[in-house]
């Protein structure tokens, strides 16, 4: 097989400037269409996307939840959450939602030992990805999660750890935000 494969090779170099000067540039109708096809499609699709994107915009603004007040969390992000976890009053403590987001430490028992263990992964893996993605831009302009993630890093803990604990600070602040019902206040905030 790797003979052929050279011989193949050996036969066709000769030609490969030929076929590269006569294949380069050249117009066929087919690819104009299919060309026009996909950019119509395209600019179709972003046109619809703009659109549900200002209606999801409205709908949140008309909820006003207000973790939307917290930095990094923006009207879709806001969306998202409002979405999965509904109304916060359903829950009754901030572990419940840290369970329904699948953010939890899972607990590993064997006898008389327990162990704590990795996240759990068992909720919503949409509003995880939002949470832990939200934390990014959150740790770049609050100074309080800005520590809380450089004293977990410091704690030998390596960045996605680190950053699901300040997920896990996010939703706990979510939590009292809405059961408070005041807005995010950077100094108010320990």
């Amino acid at each position: 097989m790797h003979f052929q494969r050279k011989v193949f090779y050996s036969a066709v170099s000769p030609l490969k400037g030929a076929f590269a000067a006569n294949t380069v540039g050249v117009n066929n109708s087919i690819f104009d269409i299919e060309l026009i096809s996909l950019l119509t499609l395209y600019k179709s699709l972003v046109k619809e996307i703009d659109t549900l994107e200002s209606e999801i915009h409205k709908l949140i603004e008309e909820v006003h939840p207000h973790y939307l007040t917290i930095p990094g969390i923006g009207p879709i992000s806001a969306a998202v959450i409002y979405a999965e976890y509904g109304d916060i009053s359903n829950f009754s403590n901030p572990g419940q939602m840290l369970a329904f987001a699948g953010i939890e430490p899972g607990i590993n028992d064997s006898g008389t030992e327990s162990h704590g263990g990795r996240m759990v992964k068992h909720g919503s893996s949409q509003l995880r990805y939002v949470l832990l993605n939200a934390c990014l831009p959150l740790i770049r302009f609050d100074l309080t999660f800005a520590t809380y993630y450089a004293k977990k890093r410091a704690e030998g803990k390596k960045h996605r750890v680190a950053i699901t604990h300040v997920a896990k600070k996010l939703i706990r602040v979510i939590y009292a935000l809405e059961r408070q019902d005041i807005d995010f206040n950077t100094q108010k905030l320990r």
